[in-house]
């Protein structure tokens, strides 16, 4: 693409004196795409106007774009232009490219949605969760797994329990090819035997308390997805507990991730010690607890409180995380002041993305350094 086209695309009708008018029938129809979402005037109101134009525009942008730049657009129409109704209408809703954000705005006005939308709606949120388990369902599964593996290995099992393999590996140093007997064959000498023993409860129990105030939607979302697939785990016990300045635990509906979206109630206020509290209630093993505490730590409650009762869990030997976004976004605004309070308790207090979470649990079900890890990561982490 040359210069003057490329920035006469970027700037639109303003540019074409400066940059020329030397388009082609597709760049004409890119152009007025963007023009009718992001030049002011009297093209503002084609991409409001009605529905039909709506999903001519939809259509439209799907045969100039690539998909990561047509999520962008409608990310953009939703919140430049406010045209929300396009998610409330089915026709509309299923034309619609599908990632975390739209379905983000999507849950935050489930309560709006008629009822001959909710289908659809439902259709939308599965493609999306299915997107991400695709992508991340068995790297989360590997790193529990792997940590779990680690964390209870012991070298004394029962004969039913040794792990072969592993045995072997480990003894492979002892190897000797030729014994006084004369048999040619060798011998593996057996100086370490290891094994995993057999469990009949969870191994380790997970919490996930996150803050679904607005700032913090497309974090609710990927939390959501991950804590279904943590439940389907055995190995390992699964809360997911939201809050605002309610409680809602959505751990009976884990078993569904889209009801679990479904349940989720984005955009209000923020009181991080009310849900410390609750979830303070649900540990029976502290020492083999994860409280992962999603929350860009804007305390809109008791902050004295929070803070009290988050030393707490830490003294009773839970494994407390500060885990200031779980999004793609880069570095979020989060309260300082609480951020350094959570560090000085020694909790790993940082912003990681989807792609990085799993490892995040693998480290912390393993009692592993989580700043050692976020360190070789490149991720920054607060320090009290």
């Amino acid at each position: 693409m040359s210069g003057n086209r490329r920035w006469r695309l970027i700037l639109g009708e303003p540019a074409k004196e400066a940059c020329g008018s030397d388009l082609s029938v597709l760049d004409l129809g890119m152009d007025k795409a963007l023009s009718e979402l992001y030049e002011e005037g009297n093209r503002r109101a084609g991409l409001g106007a009605s529905k039909v134009n709506i999903a001519r525009w939809l259509g439209d942008i799907r045969s100039y774009f690539p998909t990561p730049v047509i999520q962008l657009l409608q990310k953009d129409a939703i919140e430049r232009r406010d045209l929300k109704q396009i998610l409330l209408e089915p026709e509309t809703l299923a034309t619609i490219e599908v990632d975390v954000h739209l379905v983000a705005t999507l849950l935050s006005l489930s309560n709006l949605i008629p009822e001959k939308t909710k289908a659809t709606a439902r259709i939308v949120v599965k493609k999306l969760v299915e997107q991400i388990e695709r992508r991340l369902r068995e790297k989360l599964k590997q790193a529990v797994s792997g940590a779990l593996d680690r964390a209870n290995r012991t070298r004394r099992p029962r004969f039913q329990d040794i792990d072969w393999p592993r045995t072997i590996r480990r003894n492979l140093k002892n190897w000797q090819p030729e014994v006084m007997s004369g048999d040619t064959r060798g011998v593996l000498l057996i100086s370490e035997v290891t094994g995993i023993p057999r469990k009949t409860r969870s191994l380790k129990d997970i919490i996930l308390c996150v803050d679904q105030s607005g700032s913090m939607m497309t974090s609710v979302v990927y939390a959501s997805i991950f804590a279904a697939t943590l439940a389907s785990i055995r190995a390992v016990s699964t809360s997911l507990v939201l809050f605002d300045t309610a409680i809602v635990d959505l751990t009976p509906m884990l078993a569904d991730p889209v009801d679990v979206l479904f349940g989720t109630q984005l955009g209000g206020g923020t009181d991080i010690a009310m849900a410390l509290q609750y979830c303070a209630g649900l540990i029976k093993r502290p020492e083999q607890t994860t409280f992962v505490l999603i929350s860009d730590l804007y305390e809109g409650g008791n902050q004295a409180r929070m803070r009290a009762i988050a030393a707490e869990l830490v003294s009773i030997g839970v494994n407390v995380i500060a885990l200031l976004a779980l999004n793609d976004e880069g570095t979020p605004s989060f309260d300082a002041g609480n951020a350094n309070y959570f560090a000085s308790l020694g909790c790993a207090t940082f912003a990681c993305t989807p792609d990085q979470f799993p490892d995040v649990i693998g480290v912390a079900l393993a009692r592993g350094d989580l700043h050692q890890w976020a360190a070789k990561a490149g991720i920054a982490v607060r320090r009290g």
